[in-house]
This record gives structure tokens, C-alpha cells and sequence, in this order.
């Protein structure tokens, strides 16, 4: 478990993140909605800020502050991931 409140952060938007790229998924492949449809757009638009957000407090709270958590590790490397598609 983090440490620091801003390792706690990342491990709450790493949720948040993985919550919304499962709903984009279920959205696409189970229910069927067409991509580029608004029930799209807002979880993935919401997903892309959550990873950011989830890299950003990772990566401070690793670097600055020392957590070395294991929750803050993947946080911050789940996080990176969206920055490569945008």
C-alpha cells in the first residue's frame, strides 16, 4: 500500500482509469455502439485524462516523495500508456 496521500491518488485514478477503459470496452464489443458515438466519447475522453492524471501523481509521488509502492509502480506505468495514443 502507498504511503504518501499522493501515492494513495494514483492508486485511486489507476481505478478510475481501469473502470472506464473496462466500460469503453463493454460499450464497443458487447453492446455494440458505434465508435465515435457520445456513450464513446465521454468514457474515453474520461479514460485518457484518468491516465494522465494517474501518471502524473505516480511519477511524483515515485520521484519526489520516495513511495516505491507496488500500487504506485503499476499506476505510474499504466499511466504512461495513454500518453503514447494521444
Amino acid at each position: 500500500m502507498p504511503k504518501t496521500k499522493l501515492g494513495k491518488w494514483a492508486g485511486v485514478l489507476l481505478a478510475v482509469f481501469l473502470v472506464s477503459l473496462l466500460m469503453v470496452y463493454i460499450f464497443l464489443n458487447v453492446i455494440g455502439f458505434r465508435r465515435g458515438s457520445v456513450e464513446i466519447l465521454v468514457p474515453g475522453i474520461f479514460m485518457m485524462i484518468a491516465g494522465m492524471a494517474t501518471f502524473v501523481t505516480g511519477a511524483v509521488s515515485l520521484f519526489k516523495f520516495k513511495d516505491r509502492s507496488l500500487l504506485v509502480i503499476l499506476a505510474t506505468i499504466s499511466g504512461f500508456l495513454p500518453s503514447l495514443l494521444s
